[in-house]
């Protein structure tokens, strides 16, 4: 099924609805840094959980899940039940004290419980990262899936595709700030979970035998049941390309161990997630935006993973195998490589039928473009109030000032990430590139925004030392057990125990360092905690006892 002329119409009037959703919230507002940066801190907390959700949710999920679930399976999606307890204890613990203190940005909080000089080097790194991992790969996932769906997959309309995508994000995100960002991610939403339904149910209904999705469900999950496993053991699942699935999602590590460094991390202390929360009318109703957000994430597996298994379960013989003649062409490299990430596109182009796939298109497109959107906003934000502010900005100085800096940062950020994200064909595995990347500085950050937060004794000097040393400690787990180093004392772990491991050494080592700077003494900067500032609403506390129990009941049916 092609790309035909009402697919392209669906695309475009939702190319445009949300460019005036974005330009109408807008209007009249941007004056100032609060209005541009922080959406005037007017957002009730439906805006807020809907936002939560379309900044995450982007072509890594869409594609990059989709393609593990046809590689993994379910067991991917703890990522995604996971991030919902996360979100629980972020809403809990973290956002009081992160209001409370009237944050803009991230790495304002280090400059209030550390230091200035340590609060640069962090915004300069979360640039960096923003502007050269997380801009650069939604755009190159973004425009492969849209070359693969619309074109013949062979790049013809690849870097098109990215300056089109990088293009629409900024129409409406560059001149309203996050104000436009939060109030069309409301629309957002809403398609790129409908659009996802859409696939799921077409796909179920074309791998069943009489057309009802209720037996094509209960078909893919009798053909392979092993996909559905959620703690692998070693050995469980062998992915099409030969690989031990257990070394992605290493047993019980899942729920104890280092996927709770990656999504603390990246609940908590990550600018373009957290932006939004601090946005909010009031801190409960902050809370009540992440509770919504956590009963969304219970529900992407649904649209992200299951499509995958799918799209495996359509394309391999009787045993189980990927073989030429019954596998789509489409999933072999050239390299005799299968290419997981195909799944996600192959369905849409296949059997979503025409008008469908415009909408089904523009769902991917909302995913995409709300990702880039958010990531522009948290890039202007940081670079304008954490380094532009305090060190150009002179005293007097207009708050219009601070909103056309932060529209030309993200217009050079994005420049940027156009010129970088064709390169990025050379790395093979992008999701794996992301999470990499980010994995080997994510434990030190994490460590010394947990004992900034919780422990009043850790010192300034600690968290310098923090930040630095463990990257060498995540690089000794990195890359002596591959290979680089021949010693004993290199042992071969699974890249989720690394970030454990990585993250309880970094806070050692800092607890050890305040020790030793100060004898023990309790720090001037220090967050003082009291009991009343954790307490919650009663919206948050039932809404997370659920939560909690549909989680415990998924873990119990598909462990």
């Amino acid at each position: 099924m092609e790309f035909k002329l009402l697919d392209l119409i669906v695309f475009i009037t939702y190319g445009l609805v949300i460019i005036g959703i974005g330009l109408w919230v807008s209007r009249g507002k941007g004056k100032t840094s609060e209005d541009y940066f922080l959406a005037s801190k007017s957002l009730p907390w439906w805006a807020i959980g809907a936002s939560l959700i379309a900044a995450n949710i982007s072509a890594e999920q869409f594609i990059g899940m989709s393609g593990s679930g046809f590689a993994l399976g379910l067991a991917i999606a703890s990522y995604e039940w996971m991030a919902a307890l996360t979100l629980i204890i972020v809403g809990k613990f973290f956002l009081p004290i992160f209001i409370e203190k009237k944050l803009y940005t991230i790495p304002e909080f280090i400059e209030v419980r550390y230091s200035k000089n340590l609060k640069t080097i962090l915004a300069v790194f979360w640039i960096c990262l923003f502007i050269f991992v997380n801009l650069t790969s939604v755009l190159y996932l973004g425009a492969t899936a849209l070359d693969t769906i619309i074109g013949d997959g062979d790049g013809s309309i690849f870097m098109a595709s990215i300056i089109g995508l990088a293009l629409f994000a900024a129409a409406y995100s560059l001149y309203g700030g996050l104000s436009a960002v939060a109030w069309t991610d409301v629309v957002q939403v809403v398609l790129l979970v409908a659009g996802g339904l859409i696939t799921t149910i077409i796909a179920l209904g074309h791998v069943s035998d009489d057309g009802n999705i209720f037996s094509g469900m209960v078909k893919v999950y009798n053909e392979v049941p092993e996909k559905f496993s959620m703690i692998l053991d070693k050995g469980e699942i062998i992915t099409p390309n030969g690989k031990d699935a257990w070394w992605d999602l290493p047993g019980l590590a899942v729920l104890v161990g280092g996927m709770w460094v990656a999504n603390l991390y990246y609940w908590g202390f990550n600018q373009y997630i957290i932006q939004r929360t601090l946005a909010a009318k009031s801190l409960k109703e902050s809370q009540k935006g992440i509770v919504l957000a956590g009963f969304l994430k219970l529900l992407i597996p649904l649209i992200t993973v299951i499509p995958g298994i799918i799209a495996f379960v359509m394309n391999t013989d009787a045993g189980g195998n990927i073989v030429t003649g019954v596998t789509d062409a489409s999933f072999f490299g050239g390299n005799g490589q299968v290419i997981n990430d195909n799944a996600a596109p192959w369905l849409i182009k296949e059997f979503v039928p025409t008008g469908l796939k415009g909408l089904v298109l523009a769902a991917l497109a909302a995913a995409i473009v709300s990702s880039l959107a958010s990531m522009l906003n948290s890039t202007a934000t940081i670079f304008t109030m954490d380094i532009y502010k305090p060190f150009f900005h002179k005293e007097g100085g207009s708050e219009q000032r601070l909103v056309n800096v932060g529209r030309m940062t993200a217009a050079v950020s994005l420049v940027i990430a156009i010129i970088i994200a064709p390169q990025l064909k050379n790395l093979g595995q992008v999701f794996q590139y992301i999470q990499e990347y980010t994995g080997v500085v994510s434990p030190g950050i994490l460590a010394v925004f947990m004992l900034g937060l919780f422990w009043r004794k850790t010192t300034n000097k600690a968290a310098i030392w923090g930040v630095l040393i463990s990257i060498p400690i995540a690089l000794y787990f990195k890359v002596g057990p591959n290979g680089w180093i021949d010693s004993p004392f290199f042992i071969t772990w699974p890249f989720m125990h690394q970030m454990m491991a990585t993250w309880i050494l970094t806070m050692l080592i800092m607890i050890g360092i305040s020790y030793a700077e100060t004898g023990g003494k309790i720090q001037e900067k220090s967050i003082k905690l009291t009991k009343g500032l954790f307490k919650t609403g009663r919206v948050f506390n039932i809404g997370s006892i659920i939560i909690i129990i549909i989680l415990a009941l998924l873990y119990a049916l598909f462990w």
